[in-house]
């Protein structure tokens, strides 16, 4: 099953002001999947949300109350179905704790002042199966909207603030199916330029018919030449010219604009099923900020380990306590992120 990561492809790229090619977009997405499996294991628990269906023995077979049961590293955001020796649970009487700081929810409990039980099956063994979605917490963010997608297309046409705000490993929603980001490709954008324009680095002003097409840090393709956006000025985008590799070069007034906004996705991702969907909002989720800081700090590394064969060179006046500074600073970010979100061990009451 292919997984979103806790950061993007662009993030390691404007950390590292790395260009575009085959060769380190490859790098780079093997080391934030490297990333992810460690924070992962750093944190002993799962950040994305996936839908799932997961089954327990009945708590008394290993001495615990017959009203609770602990979930463990099956840590709950939220319930849809829960059954036990074949009976329907009625969620009315299920109380997901800690109800004062989850999700994620921990444990699961019948209220005692309900008629619902636990156990009943024929044997004790995974009699208790509940359906939901899984994981630390399923904080999402509108980014913008799309086009439209059928059941079996992989490619997702956005509008330009979808284009700014997601990358490679995004993980999105559009109604109740999930997607994963697996690269971008430019796309028309309808707009032309509506002035020539010289091939002076200090040029940096780029008139378009109508500048609210576009956002802020996207991308746009004229000709030959990328440029990214750092300011919209009505309709003259304030650009930083010969961007991600590429060389300055004159255009003419009519030159078509191209962004990024058509985007190859992984369909019916972290155990949703594929659907129609008409045209509407995008919704990004977001890991917590540390996690992501530390997504992108151990991708950097990665690919840094990668890209010198396992050897990190020293650069020109730098010696050991500058390599030490280097990795103490990456420990006390692992350290923050393992107080704050990581699963400490508990007692289990019975």
């Amino acid at each position: 099953m292919q997984i979103p990561t806790y950061a993007t492809r662009e993030d390691v790229k404007n950390a590292l002001d790395s260009k575009a090619t085959a060769r380190n977009d490859g790098q780079i997405d093997r080391a934030l999947a490297a990333a992810t499996d460690s924070i992962n294991g750093l944190c002993h628990r799962t950040f994305y949300p996936q839908v799932g269906t997961r089954s327990w023995d009945w708590p008394t077979a290993t001495g615990g109350r017959a009203w609770r049961l602990w979930l463990d590293d099956n840590e709950l955001i939220s319930l849809t179905s829960l059954t036990s020796g074949g009976r329907t649970i009625d969620l009315a009487d299920v109380l997901l704790e800690p109800n004062a700081s989850g999700p994620p929810y921990t444990r699961l409990e019948l209220n005692l002042s309900g008629s619902s039980s636990l156990g009943g099956g024929p044997t004790r063994q995974r009699d208790i199966t509940a359906v939901g979605l899984y994981g630390y917490r399923d904080d999402v963010t509108t980014v913008g909207t799309h086009t439209g997608l059928n059941g079996s297309a992989t490619t997702l046409v956005v509008d330009a603030a979808t284009s700014a705000a997601v990358g490679v490993g995004s993980l999105l929603r559009l109604g109740d199916e999930r997607l994963i980001v697996t690269g971008r490709s430019m796309h028309d954008t309808g707009q032309t330029l509506a002035g020539a324009v010289d091939q002076q680095v200090k040029t940096l002003g780029i008139p378009v018919a109508d500048g609210s097409q576009f956002a802020e840090t996207e991308t746009i393709l004229v000709d030959t030449e990328r440029m990214r956006i750092d300011e919209i000025a009505g309709n003259t985008l304030i650009v930083r010219r010969a961007w991600d590799g590429s060389a300055n070069a004159p255009h003419e007034a009519g030159a078509h604009v191209y962004a990024p906004r058509a985007l190859r996705v992984t369909r019916g991702a972290v155990g949703t099923t594929a659907a129609v969907h008409s045209a509407g909002s995008v919704l990004r989720w977001d890991p917590p900020s540390l996690v992501r800081q530390l997504a992108i700090a151990e991708a950097v590394t990665g690919q840094a380990f990668e890209a010198s064969g396992g050897a990190r060179m020293l650069r020109s006046g730098e010696g050991s306590s500058e390599r030490t500074r280097d990795s103490g600073a990456l420990q006390a970010l692992r350290d923050a992120t393992y107080t704050a979100h990581g699963r400490k061990a508990r007692s289990r009451a019975v």
